[in-house]
């Protein structure tokens, strides 16, 4: 939860000139894409994978259900029981597919529970088993990203469970970057031995995706900025002495911000040389080129069209798929929401 107190265009006086460095010229994408709708009447689809066949998957926030999507036919895979809803942002969170699903099929998910968040691996179907606990849960900043990187770990992103405090402590999980195996151990390489913690510093972290090797985190600010942060070993991000850019010693700057009521970026996804990321707040999607490790302007995508966008995700055949989040309490569900939607980029 934010407070909003700040106008879009006070936003661009209060704060880093970098705010301001889009042109007007590029708000919006000038080329139209085509898009069409795969699922309708669905229920904050908070996050979408794929298995093997080039089928969907997606879990749903509040009715805990995981499910799979074939074509525009949607069926019902499994009920996560353990996971609880916080009346906020928490609830079955993300997902990752198991890199052995066609002998194992299994899946790893991230929930909140009535006194954590956590990370289990789930053989659709069975019972969830936990491989990392103990991440702060409150009703907001969950965080909930969940990934397979490049390098075969798996990375979570925590939010600071309303206490900001975790986010500087390097002995909890809130406010972080996690990379640890499929059996919940630190990843080697990981700064500290013996942790998961692979960066500090993150107030609510969502999303995470690569380009190449190089990870990108989509980070919800507080009254002002909103983030992405590429993400290093070790490297502090600020929270909460920085919201944005700073000049504090020992922290690390985002590489592209945004006034709060022009993102709240959540789901991440890096397609066709491009960062995609999905804007709750600002109900669009905002594209960014990347060459190498320097991004290019953001262009806005969609503003307004399908609401709130949480999920991204590129889909084998080479579209882009988004997941809509008008179903929960900030968003203006209209009678087919919430939806997935499938875009040529």
């Amino acid at each position: 939860m934010r407070a909003r107190r700040i106008a879009a265009a006070a936003a661009c006086t209060a704060v880093a000139a970098s705010l301001c460095a889009i042109p007007a010229s590029a708000q919006e994408d000038p080329s139209a894409l085509a898009e069409r709708t795969l699922a309708t009447r669905l229920d904050i689809p908070w996050d979408i994978e794929f298995l093997p066949d080039g089928s969907g998957i997606f879990t749903e926030r509040d009715t805990r259900k995981i499910k799979k999507l074939s074509g525009t036919t949607v069926t019902e895979l499994d009920t996560v029981e353990q996971a609880q809803t916080t009346g906020g942002e928490g609830g079955l969170l993300g997902l990752a597919v198991s890199p052995s699903f066609a002998t194992d099929n299994s899946v790893y998910i991230y929930y909140s529970t009535a006194t954590d968040n956590r990370v289990a691996k789930l053989a659709l179907g069975g019972t969830p088993q936990p491989i990392v606990t103990g991440i702060p849960k409150n009703r907001y900043h969950n965080g909930g990203g969940l990934e397979f990187g490049p390098d075969g770990f798996l990375w979570a992103t925590t939010g600071d469970g309303q206490n900001t405090g975790t986010a500087q402590n390097w002995n909890s999980l809130g406010g972080k970057v996690l990379r640890f195996d499929t059996a919940g151990r630190p990843a080697a390489g990981n700064p500290r031995a013996g942790s998961v913690v692979y960066s500090i510093g993150h107030r609510n972290v969502q999303g995470i995706t690569w380009a190449g090797n190089t990870a990108y985190a989509t980070e919800f600010g507080n009254n002002t900025t909103d983030e992405i942060n590429r993400i290093e070993a070790g490297k502090n991000y600020g929270w909460p002495t920085c919201e944005g850019n700073c000049n504090t010693a020992g922290m690390t700057n985002p590489v592209r911000t945004w006034p709060n009521s022009q993102a709240g970026p959540s789901g991440i996804a890096y397609h066709k040389n491009a960062l995609y990321v999905g804007a709750v707040t600002g109900r669009r999607i905002w594209k960014i080129p990347v060459n190498g490790t320097t991004l290019g302007t953001p262009q806005a995508l969609f503003t307004g069209t399908y609401g709130r966008v949480r999920s991204i995700a590129p889909a084998p055949d080479g579209t882009l798929w988004l997941g809509t989040s008008n179903q929960d309490a900030n968003g203006q569900p209209g009678s087919t929401d919430d939806r997935i939607i499938s875009t040529d980029s």
